[in-house]
């Protein structure tokens, strides 16, 4: 019970994953659906209140349960929570409690001190799920997987920068055109670097890395036309967004 209901969250809260997640294997469902329930419980706490306490003691509360997965006793009763700690082991526990210590930036409005910050901040956000799908999946080596989760958080952060903006966030070390265009140029080297490497990932341990299906347009149309990040036309269509995962799906995530 506690698995399909974290399947019906990220239905309805992030459906464009997942379509990614049903294209994966069963059992990598089995692990993608916990960690991408508690992924959109974790994005979406800042965002429930605009009182920053409050936001703080949601976010705690995760990190708390998060601590009783780790400690392998009995943990509160929550169906995602009870979905994750069939899944997780103490070191997922402990990249999922970097995730939500990064997520405390979403609260505030100062934005990041600078590109490294930024980098520390997309690591853990898109790297902490990722990631822990794929070591949970037999894959030992961050690497390939690190490269393209970077890649893939900054295409997901271009596609929600208007509302971003709009929510008085500054999200980008450097929001002129030259800006966005050359931080789309870096994440897309990051993933031809993951792409370079891909002998490294077992094939088993590549199911999470479908979630990224629409880095690679977003990241090539957004250094070409920065504007467009800045628009909100980074989207893909519904059509085009569906052909592209069914291409992922058939040939790989690399193309």
């Amino acid at each position: 019970m506690s698995f399909d209901a974290c399947a019906a969250l990220v239905e309805k809260a992030d459906p464009e994953r997942f379509r990614a997640i049903m294209v994966a294997p069963v059992a990598a469902r089995r692990v993608l659906f916990p960690l991408y329930a508690f992924n959109v419980e974790i994005i979406r706490a800042p965002w429930l209140t605009k009182e920053p306490m409050i936001a703080e003691m949601r976010l705690q509360w995760w990190r708390d349960a998060l601590e009783e997965i780790k400690a392998g006793g009995n943990v509160r009763k929550h169906e995602v929570v009870d979905a994750l700690a069939w899944v997780l082991d103490a070191q997922g526990a402990d990249r999922l409690d970097a995730l939500i210590a990064a997520r405390r930036w979403d609260i505030y409005t100062e934005p990041f001190a600078d590109q490294t910050d930024f980098d520390a901040y997309i690591h853990a956000t898109s790297g902490g799920p990722m990631i822990t799908a794929a070591r949970l999946m037999g894959n030992a080596d961050e690497i390939v997987v690190g490269d393209f989760a970077y890649a893939t958080g900054v295409a997901n952060l271009l596609r929600a920068l208007p509302v971003l903006l709009d929510r008085q966030r500054q999200p980008l070390p450097d929001a002129s055109a030259d800006g966005i265009a050359g931080l789309a140029q870096r994440a897309l080297a990051r993933l031809d670097a993951a792409r370079t490497a891909r002998r490294d990932l077992l094939k088993e341990a590549s199911a999470p890395l479908l979630l990224g299906h629409a880095t690679r347009p977003v990241l090539t149309k957004g250094a070409k036309d920065p504007a467009a990040a800045l628009q909100g036309r980074l989207e893909l269509t519904p059509l085009r967004q569906s052909m592209r995962l069914a291409h992922v799906a058939l040939r790989g995530w690399w193309v």
